[in-house]
């Protein structure tokens, strides 16, 4: 019962450890967005030797919002002779069929790909199955819900005129903030996760996060590597640790906006996040021990090191929990000793997993839209709500890993009106 009791409480300083360089790490990159110097993306180069450019847009039952992102698309302000849209109808059985074909038959340049009767289906493997049809030296890719401004494709393709560079990633800011509750504490979780978090490991020369979608890629690299692994859920994190485990870098261009549809429905959310924990895990046991023998700085490998660990902090922290009845059930802790301490943890991680509280204000106050922080105090419920299924996403990685199934890949519901 001695040892059992030990490794109860060695835990418990174990996890207020775990949780102190998190915020150690949340402060420094909040300091450093607020005070420090910026480094910007290369948006303000001239060259009108511009690549060939290949946009895909994968699709599954996406009638929705379709017409919006081709129409967005189309009217680029980029030459017409260097680029192609493909989007990928990925088993569709609505009208996003119809939808691109229409498009297909009004602009040359739109090159639809149905996937129809092929298995499996998911993005990774759509995206291969894009990339063997794709003319474009850099490859842009765009989830379907999105609406790039006219001027974004060369603000993100100009970046490449740096070799060093393997991939560029821009700003998400949802659209729909002001649909209910959930749509404007999702606003300010991204504001804090773009504007602060992703700036600031940006200036700061560490893990700069390739996100999957406002984002483009050098074609040749992802071929050379054996295109996306269509095992792993989250492929825009296996990306990100594969460019910088091979000596490639990621540039992050803020001023470089495109707007989403955040989910509307909790339960919706809920199965976001917790398909991104499960891929973020898979990613996590792929490359913790890659990034350690790479040729990255100590910060960097650090940094890599607790980004890859952010999806399974909500689990140790539940663990936390349990860990502390335990104690006080077996006499070991007095309830004010099990209430300080979590107290102590959810004051830190219940404004949000992604992006602490301070990262909000300073996010806000960044965008000219102050007021928003008044919110703040309702994600000491999203935190305990986001905690509960992104460790339900880490026991799924788990299960993936001994099993050794394929995940399934579960697309986000839209909500937006095709008015089209």
């Amino acid at each position: 019962m001695g040892v059992l009791i030990f490794f109860l409480k060695f835990y418990l300083v174990f996890l207020v450890f775990i949780i102190s360089l998190y915020i150690l790490r949340h402060y420094l990159f909040t300091y450093n967005r607020a005070l420090g110097e910026q480094k910007m993306s290369y948006h303000d180069i001239l060259d009108s030797d511009l690549p060939f450019v290949s946009i895909l847009i994968p699709m599954h039952n996406e009638e929705k919002v379709a017409d919006h992102i081709l129409s967005a698309l189309v009217e680029q302000e980029y030459p017409k002779n260097k680029m192609e849209i493909i989007p990928i109808n990925d088993h569709s059985t609505d009208g996003t069929s119809e939808i691109l074909d229409e498009y297909e038959r009004k602009y040359h340049f739109v090159k639809p790909l149905h996937r129809i009767g092929e298995e499996p289906r998911g993005k990774s493997v759509s995206l291969n199955s894009a990339l063997k049809l794709a003319k474009g030296d850099i490859i842009v890719v765009y989830d379907a819900d999105y609406i790039p401004p006219k001027g974004q494709l060369r603000e993100l393709v100009i970046n490449f005129v740096d070799p060093e560079v393997g991939a560029v990633m821009g700003r998400v800011v949802p659209i729909n903030t002001s649909k209910n509750l959930l749509t404007r504490l999702l606003d300010l979780e991204r504001a804090g996760g773009y504007q602060v978090d992703q700036q600031a490991r940006y200036n700061l020369d560490l893990i700069t996060q390739y996100g999957g979608t406002v984002g483009a890629f050098r074609k040749d690299l992802i071929l050379r590597f054996g295109g996306f692994d269509e095992k792993v859920l989250a492929e825009d994190t296996e990306l990100t640790f594969r460019l910088y485990v091979n000596g490639y870098k990621i540039v992050y261009a803020n001023r470089a906006e495109c707007y989403e549809e955040a989910p509307e429905d909790w339960k919706v959310r809920a199965r976001q996040i917790r398909r991104w924990s499960q891929g973020h895990n898979q990613v996590l046991f792929k490359y913790l021990f890659p990034i350690w023998f790479s040729d990255f700085n100590l910060l960097q490998k650090i940094d890599a090191t607790l980004l890859l660990f952010i999806y399974m902090v909500p689990f140790l922290f539940l663990l936390g929990i349990a860990d502390s009845l335990i104690l006080f059930f077996l006499g070991e802790m007095e309830i004010l000793s099990i209430f300080g301490i979590f107290i102590s943890i959810l004051a830190y991680n219940s404004y949000g997993n992604f992006a602490p509280f301070f990262q909000m204000g300073v996010a806000g106050f960044l965008d000219g839209v102050g007021e928003r922080i008044r919110l703040l105090p309702f994600f000491y419920f999203i935190f305990l709500f986001n905690a509960w299924y992104i460790s339900l996403g880490f026991l799924d990685a788990i299960k993936v890993m001994l099993t050794g199934e394929k995940p399934v890949w579960h697309k986000t519901e839209r909500f937006r009106e095709n008015n089209g």
